[in-house]
């Protein structure tokens, strides 16, 4: 039963705050996707709606999330790479990413009768949303801090500005730095001084954020105020003509009638829609049960993959991409007093209030600011980095297995999961479990 005297304010000023950021992920994770950044407002709202009613957690925000966006930008770029001479490009490319994010939100459930009617929905619906559960923490962080440095890799080319063709196959990391070190003296400097102000002052406010929580009663929304500033900036200086920078530029007003997933799609990106279904859930079950215990309440892991599964198959019906939560959106939402998920719901009416009607004002930010805020918000993922020696010092067996058997293929986005990375506690293992 919702309180509403003793709630309401809180879930008002939470949705209200964790809204604003989501429409600035939204706009910069489509970056990592090849897509145009309004289709990012899409998946910032889509998959709210849907886990509002679905959804078993009362904190978590639901949108995008950047390794789930960059698998599926990976996914983009096989089936359709830069071509300069397609005028229809885009429009490919959301479709691809639509229809990914579709096949990530349903299961097989006969394999010789449904060609992959596809992933979460079914797993939720035969009861087996327990497996993740015997993930190991290595495992998943093993995986995402393997993607974070993939995200971080193919956000240089926007904070400098430069023009990087894409790569694929295991070896596209190194490709990818040696073309933005061989192209470095075409540096674009503006772009390049906007993203290093943005990267420290973000950091900066985020760090005094979380050492001064217990004083400050909400969070300083510094992601919200340096795009407002940057956009202004680059509005009124006209950095675009003056300075050759890539803006966001036109953004689409309101929302596109829903479409059909291709089935060619379904058919080549098979392990793609795996992948992501799975890392997604893994994600967002993490966040959930640490929210969960910290506030007293029971989620349920069956019902989460349902509500996932059915965000991220309505969300690609309208064109967006694949959904799971963010770590920063959600300790906004928390942090910031949100109770319930009508926080959440709150969050989408923002995105919906600029998508319809004033996503026009953020056409002159430039792309290196969304870049610099992609990175910021890797921090956690990178920072897993320091848990190698603990690692090592708990279980060598489960530190070596999962720092030499889990990797992140440019070209087929695998996520490899061996038996040993399935830990159950016991005697000789004391990893943990999720």
């Amino acid at each position: 039963m919702y309180r509403i005297k003793e709630w309401i304010l809180s879930d008002i000023v939470s949705g209200v705050s964790t809204g604003l950021v989501a429409v600035l992920q939204g706009l910069a994770f489509a970056l990592l996707v090849n897509v145009t950044p309004d289709y990012g407002l899409y998946a910032a709202f889509f998959p709210v709606i849907i886990y509002f009613f679905f959804g078993t957690s009362k904190h978590i925000s639901v949108g995008p999330f950047p390794v789930l966006s960059l698998m599926v930008g990976t996914a983009v770029l096989r089936l359709y790479p830069d071509d300069p001479n397609d005028p229809d490009l885009n429009n490919k490319r959301v479709t691809v990413a639509a229809s990914v994010t579709v096949l990530a939100g349903i299961f097989q459930v006969m394999t010789n009768a449904f060609f992959f009617l596809v992933f979460q929905l079914a797993l939720g619906l035969l009861q087996v949303g327990f497996i993740v559960i015997y993930l190991s923490d290595s495992l998943i962080s093993g995986f995402t801090t393997a993607a974070a440095i993939h995200v971080l890799i193919s956000q240089l080319k926007f904070i400098f500005g430069l023009t990087v063709p894409p790569f694929s196959g295991p070896l596209a990391l190194f490709y990818t730095l040696e073309s933005v070190f061989t192209n470095i003296t075409k540096t674009n400097i503006c772009d390049l001084v906007t993203s290093i102000i943005i990267m420290v002052v973000v950091f900066a406010v985020k760090e005094i954020n979380d050492r001064y929580k217990s004083k400050i009663p909400v969070p300083i929304p510094i992601e919200v105020i340096m795009t407002v500033i940057a956009t202004g900036v680059s509005y009124a200086f006209n950095f675009q003509a003056r300075y050759k920078v890539d803006i966001v530029g036109k953004l689409q007003k309101g929302f596109q009638p829903p479409q059909a997933p291709s089935l060619s799609v379904f058919q080549d990106c098979v392990a793609d829609g795996f992948s992501i279904g799975i890392v997604g859930f893994a994600v967002a079950f993490s966040v959930a049960k640490v929210y969960s215990i910290k506030h007293d309440y029971v989620i349920n892991g069956n019902q989460e993959l349902v509500a996932f599964g059915l965000s991220n198959i309505f969300c690609g019906c309208f064109r967006g991409f694949a959904a799971s939560t963010s770590l920063s959106r959600s300790a906004v939402q928390e942090s910031t007093g949100g109770k319930t998920q009508v926080a959440g719901l709150l969050s989408a009416l923002i995105v919906m209030i600029v998508t319809l009607a004033i996503g026009f004002l953020l056409e002159p930010l430039q792309k290196s600011v969304l870049a610099a805020l992609v990175v910021i918000n890797l921090k956690g993922m990178l920072m897993q980095f320091n848990e190698i020696p603990n690692l090592f010092r708990k279980d060598k067996y489960d530190c070596v297995s999962n720092t030499s058997k889990l990797y992140i293929s440019k070209k087929k986005n695998t996520l490899v999961i061996r038996p040993q990375n399935i830990l159950v506690q016991c005697p000789r293992t004391r990893a943990n479990i999720l």
